[in-house]
């Protein structure tokens, strides 16, 4: 009963900042719901549905917000109980404008983790801060008319700050390398390679990598369809055996 309330406290805060994001000038919105099947070998990683909800300032510094409520099924097998959810650990995410580093639009963001999974065993118990960087490179020499082709490095800190003490730290480094094709402007293929070492094992290893094919349809909504499997690094955070990922969402 005491995450539901903490978890419904953190709701409202972070609704508030959605809400005042509003405010500001030509400010878009983006809803997805987000069913992913995902073998339970790592810790934190399991089937769940994921409801998020952003907020895209038209001006001032923070250029995105971002609210993501998982419900991770009660059932941790691959296939999971869609039909019985759970709420899982809450994060809130703030991104920056791109700014100029060297030449190269460079976007900073933050995420705060919540342990508010309700069993806990469906969460990672902690508190978790995450500082991230992102840079947007366009291949024009390999990209024509009617597709375009890009390159989006991102590195990522993740570093548990409170929690249960009984319950494992988390201290990892995450890359993501992205390749990204997309045609017509309607749709869009990215293969991406995601490392990570994680420091709590002394530097042990892993990584996936997953294939996203998505679609723009009419009325601002779009389809997504995501593969990915392990590489390497098993019990790594942030890995898993296989997922399957569908994603609808909306632009307002």
């Amino acid at each position: 009963m005491r995450h539901r309330f903490y978890g419904a406290a953190i709701v409202a805060v972070a609704l508030s900042l959605l809400t005042g994001a509003a405010h500001a000038q030509a400010t878009r919105w983006r809803a997805e719901l987000k069913r992913q099947n995902t073998d339970h070998d790592t810790p934190g990683e399991s089937s769940r549905t994921t409801v998020r909800l952003e907020a895209l300032p038209g001006e001032g510094s923070v250029a995105l917000w971002r609210l993501d409520l998982p419900f991770p099924d009660e059932k941790d097998t691959f296939s999971g109980s869609p039909f019985d959810p759970r709420l899982g650990d809450i994060k809130l995410r703030a991104r920056l404008r791109p700014a100029d580093v060297d030449g190269a639009p460079v976007s900073f963001f933050s995420e705060i983790t919540f342990p508010t999974a309700d069993p806990e065993s469906l969460g990672q118990g902690k508190y978790v801060v995450m500082l991230g960087a992102e840079t947007f490179h366009p291949l024009d020499s390999v990209s024509g008319d009617d597709h375009r082709l890009s390159f989006s490095p991102q590195v990522q800190q993740l570093v548990s700050v409170a929690g249960d003490p009984e319950r494992k730290d988390i201290n990892y480094t995450k890359l993501e390398l992205a390749l990204r094709d997309t045609w017509r402007k309607l749709y869009s293929l990215k293969l991406t390679l995601k490392p990570v070492i994680d420091w709590v094992q002394d530097g042990k290893t892993g990584a996936v990598a997953e294939l996203e094919g998505a679609v723009s349809l009419r009325h601002d909504w779009r389809v997504q369809l995501m593969l990915g499997g392990r590489l390497w690094g098993e019990g790594v955070p942030s890995t898993y055996g296989t997922r399957v990922e569908l994603t609808v969402g909306k632009n307002f």
